[in-house]
């Protein structure tokens, strides 16, 4: 059941996903510096490393949900999707330290095992207990994690080049915050940095450009007390010409869930617009799980 509604979550998703961009004009592609995990991806923090019993945690619960855990032929609920979200977590489940925040980060993210066929890590795979912010010279930076959050992870997936079409990367960021407040703030601050800078220098020669970021109406949002949606162009030095960039972020309770999308030769949006739902779809859920 959990595997079958996820996915039509991410399908409702889509469509919500492909009608904004759609409507968004020029705005194709592109990923935004602590969006698309690139700032500083070489470093990972002494302190914050996962190390590879917790990247196991996390790929043994995600194989559960892909075994269809919860599955029955009796069960009518198959595939329905909800009229409105209405999960509410368990306090004794919310992170109140940087322990059982980083629990709940490794146990939500995804590996290329766990979100499509044919993914393959990037190097780095992981940047943990960081967090970056976008200056107001409009280039990002990775620093300390602030007051307001209690740990970041991210995760950097790749879609290998193959069949005529370039290498597409992705990256994934959970991060806990350390109140609902708090994750609110940082949605709508999310929001208005593309006004402020539709173009972003990501570092290491990548930037966006023609960056337009939108909440999700309420009544769309199926999965997340609230999501957001951004589009735009991604380039770098060696490869100049634009590609269609894709990024959402999603908030649950305290946690934030944040899917970027880097297109490449041969994708288009609607296609990118496919991997960022069903990468959200399935963090998302993960959330849950580990607020339930």
């Amino acid at each position: 059941m959990f595997r079958t509604r996820s996915l039509g979550v991410a399908a409702a998703t889509l469509a919500v996903l492909a009608v904004t961009a759609c409507g968004s004009g020029d705005s194709d592609g592109g990923d935004a510096g602590g969006k698309g995990g690139s700032v500083d991806a070489g470093e990972r923090d002494a302190e914050g490393d996962t190390d590879e019993g917790d990247d196991a945690d996390a790929e043994d619960d995600a194989d559960q949900v892909d075994d269809g855990e919860g599955d029955g032929e009796g069960d009518d609920t198959v595939g329905e999707l909800p009229d409105s979200y209405d999960f509410t977590p368990d306090p004794d489940r919310v992170p109140q330290d940087a322990e059982r925040a980083r629990e709940l980060t490794t146990n939500a993210q995804l590996t290329p095992e766990t979100w499509q066929e044919g993914m393959v890590a990037a190097e780095p795979f992981a940047t943990a207990g960081t967090f970056t912010v976008l200056g107001d010279d409009c280039v990002w930076d990775r620093g300390e994690l602030p007051d307001t959050v209690l740990d970041s992870l991210t995760h950097r997936i790749n879609i290998p080049a193959a069949d005529g079409k370039g290498l597409v990367q992705t990256a994934i960021t959970v991060t806990v915050h350390t109140s609902d407040e708090d994750a609110v703030a940082e949605m709508d601050a999310v929001v208005q940095e593309s006004f402020r800078c539709p173009d972003q220098e990501l570092g290491g020669g990548q930037r966006l450009s023609g960056l337009l970021s939108m909440p999700m109406p309420e009544d769309d949002v199926l999965n997340a007390d609230a999501s957001m949606f951004e589009a735009g162009q991604f380039s770098t030095d060696a490869d100049p010409t634009p590609h269609d960039f894709v990024w959402s972020k999603s908030r649950i309770g305290p946690v934030t869930a944040a899917v970027s999308v880097k297109g490449a030769e041969g994708y288009d949006v609607v296609e990118l617009l496919q991997v960022a739902a069903e990468g959200a779809a399935w963090v998302l859920y993960n959330i849950e799980r580990e607020l339930s």
